[in-house]
């Protein structure tokens, strides 16, 4: 046979090959010929050399590259790969999903047209219409340029036409296209009904532009934007959502973001985060368009840190910094938080001498410089808090020890900060400076048995744990707090040798915290399967400055008792419990447990308790509660619903505070969802907000997009598809 392309031969079998030398060969019964990635199969087949064009019929088959073509009758130029198919049955592997046509011409191998052709990814085995299907007069794909025409487009969904357009444009591929993105629908307490028309732009391969206006049933009208960039050391994205009016507020409203990352060198990184909305009642009407974790307090932040290694002895980082935020007040007020412009500083660390294992001396050494301009915007009536400067100098010396058997890490630190306020302090004076050291030890041991427990072979350790802290009382309570705050009562602030994070203040202690941890691990794999410890503090003498800014005279802490684990495969917890010493009752508890035996099997729950301040319940599900029969042909479109959802619960108040709840139906071929979000606002106000979408696997996502929301709120929900719960380009809400 002759080569379509020089290296790549032609191979033919078949039950009986006649030749004509340099003219026609005609092969009948079971043939196959195949070059490269095609191959092309039918009963009778027909080929010249001189033209490389092969004509075959009866039963025809084309496969290249996974993608199928079954027919009536085909012909083929095996060098240049144009041709076309009669009648044919085609799915396409990239997207996994296919369907039939009139006709379909090959311009090479990256491009073909089909006529009268349909499109969907659910089953064809003769049982009825697909439950979605895509029908175009005239069908172009080019997957070289990732660009796909359909002419006289309708999609019908469960028989019901559901979107039409004389020309629509979509990607042939999952690579990035320019065109119109599905539109997208959703339903807001505020404003109503409102549908975005999405449009991307793939300006470059290194960025690209998503503009989506948008308009409401209640006369809001708007537009969402957002900017992607990637360069070889700098990479980010730009975000803006605009109401030219606003008819409820009477008003423009707005809000922007920019996040920014990039690197000059290999030790300069450098970075920007902005956030920030246009009035106090922003994150109420336009929840979705905030992304921060605390809607109500916005950060604007720009950064910049060089690190340097001088062998693996010494290393030094430097540091500058701006932060600043919004605070969106309203009737309940917050507490504004400082803005550092700027923060500047140095952190350095190394070793002195050779290490221990090596018979050295084996001293650690730390250091950390920084100066600090505190200014308070927007400040609140009433709040008497200075602006002013602080340099601080954060040092220590250690020489940690550890033989596997237990350690002992002995330090010497101090604390060191100097004050200049705008406005006179409590005592008068405009600056002020203190210095604070503090001696601490910590120490522990290490035990470990062979156990069995609940059938498994484990290996069970013990590690009691000593710290100590020596600490002097020094006057503070004069001086600012710019960003001083008292740390959680947690396993790991318990043996902390300051209780408050931060610089402003360190409290005088001469104390002893005693504790043990004993875990569970496979004695093959080393995977912990449960954890239990309790710790308690013990003081030497009274307290003159602690968390809770009186005097203290009480000698031993609350105890602390935590655990976590998985003992069982499908069961997960974590615990830890403040236990009152004074009182004989429980201060603070947390208690998370998850069942979760299977793939979209999970179900949650956590109980959350602060005595005289709330007590809460919180639960989560991803679970089945249907399961339709399996349609035959291999495709599971049989139907599965899913509930989802997230109730958080106060008890104090007896009061819904925050849901989520919803339902998932994914049957093989296609996915909707229904998703209802209600967030509370304040003690009497709640917004709603109704989430629909309806995926067509292979094609494409038509609705809102709750997916986000979905894996932000359930523990251990699942995607019921692999794939991002972002998909790019994002496809904007109101």
């Amino acid at each position: 046979m002759a080569q379509s392309n020089p290296g790549l031969p032609a191979e033919l079998s078949a039950r009986s090959v006649s030749s004509t030398l340099d003219r026609e060969t005609v092969a009948e019964g079971e043939v196959e010929l195949r070059q490269g990635n095609l191959t092309l199969s039918a009963d009778l087949l027909r080929y010249n050399a001189m033209t490389q064009w092969a004509r075959v019929s009866g039963h025809v088959q084309l496969r290249r590259e996974g993608d199928r073509f079954n027919g009536t009758e085909a012909e083929l130029n095996l060098g240049t790969r144009e041709g076309y198919v009669l009648k044919p049955e085609y799915f396409f592997e990239r997207t996994g999903a296919g369907g039939r046509a009139r006709r379909i011409d090959f311009v090479g191998d990256k491009r073909l047209s089909a006529r009268r052709a349909d499109y969907s990814s659910c089953n064809r085995d003769g049982t009825g219409t697909p439950d979605w299907l895509l029908s175009a007069d005239k069908l172009e794909l080019d997957f070289e340029n990732n660009e796909g025409i359909a002419y006289g487009a309708v999609l019908r969904f469960l028989g019901v036409p559901i979107l039409a357009a004389p020309v629509l444009s979509f990607p042939a591929t999952e690579d990035r296209k320019s065109g119109w993105l599905p539109p997208t629908f959703d339903i807001d307490s505020r404003i109503g009904a409102s549908m975005v028309v999405p449009y991307y732009w793939n300006l470059a391969p290194n960025y690209d532009l998503t503009t989506a206006p948008w308009a409401s049933t209640g006369g809001v009208m708007g537009l969402h934007a957002e900017f992607r960039y990637l360069q070889a050391t700098d990479s980010g994205r730009a975000e803006v959502h605009t109401v030219p009016y606003d008819r409820f507020a009477h008003r423009e409203r707005h809000a922007y973001e920019w996040q920014h990352d990039g690197s000059a060198g290999t030790h300069w990184r450098y970075g920007a985060d902005v956030l920030r909305a246009s009035d106090d009642d922003y994150w109420k009407d336009f929840a979705n368009q905030l992304p921060s974790k605390t809607r109500r307090l916005l950060s604007q932040a720009g950064q910049a840190t060089g690190r340097y290694e001088f062998g693996d002895r010494w290393s030094l980082e430097t540091y500058t910094r701006l932060q600043g935020w919004q605070v969106l007040q309203d009737t309940e007020a917050i507490l504004p938080p400082y803005q550092r412009v700027p923060q500047v500083g140095v952190r350095t660390r190394g070793l002195i001498g050779e290490p221990i294992s090596e018979g050295g001396l084996g001293l650690h050494w730390e250091l950390e410089l920084e100066g600090n301009r505190f200014e308070l915007a927007d400040r609140p009536a009433g709040d008497v808090r200075p602006d002013g400067s602080r340099v601080h100098a954060l040092g220590a010396l250690s020489r940690p020890v550890d033989e596997g058997w237990g350690w002992f890490n002995p330090r010497l630190s101090f604390n060191a900060a100097s004050y200049r306020t705008e406005t006179p302090m409590s005592d008068g004076r405009l600056e002020a400076a203190r210095t604070i050291p503090t001696l601490s030890a910590d120490a522990g041991l290490r035990f470990d048995r062979d156990d069995d427990l609940f059938g498994r072979a484990l290996r069970q350790t013990l590690e009691p744990r000593i710290h100590y802290v020596n600490t002097p009382w020094k006057n503070q309570t004069t001086l600012p707090m710019f960003d001083t705050a008292v740390s959680d009562f947690n396993a790991v602030s318990i043996y902390a040798d300051n209780p408050f994070s931060g610089i402003d203040r360190v409290v005088d202690s001469h104390q002893v915290t005693v504790g043990a941890t004993s875990r569970w691990q496979e004695r093959d794999t080393g995977v912990e399967r449960l954890r239990l410890g309790l710790a308690q503090r013990f003081l030497f003498r009274d307290q003159r400055l602690t968390p809770e800014s009186v005097p203290g005279d009480r000698r031993v802490s609350d105890l602390l008792l935590f655990g976590s684990g998985s003992l069982w495969q499908s069961w997960l917890f974590d615990a830890s419990v403040q236990y009152g010493a004074a009182n004989d009752k429980p201060m603070r508890s947390i208690v998370a447990m998850r069942y979760q035996p299977e793939p979209f099997h999970t179900l949650s729950g956590t109980y959350r308790y602060a005595r005289g301040l709330n007590e809460q319940f919180e639960l989560g599900w991803q679970w089945p509660i249907y399961r339709g029969e399996s349609r035959p042909g291999g495709n599971a479109c049989g139907g599965t619903l899913y509930g989802v959802g997230r109730v958080n619960y106060s008890m104090q108040d007896s009061r819904v505070t925050d849901a989520l709840a919803g339902f998932e139906y994914d049957a093989g071929c296609w996915i909707g969802r229904l998703v209802y979000q209600r967030t509370s606002t304040g003690q009497a106000a709640s917004t709603t907000h109704w989430m629909l979408q309806l995926e067509l696997v292979g094609l494409s996502r038509l609705g809102s997009n709750p997916l986000r929301v979905l894996k932000d709120n359930i523990p251990g929900y699942q995607l019921l598809r692999d794939d991002d719960a972002e998909p790019s380009p994002k496809t904007p809400s109101p």
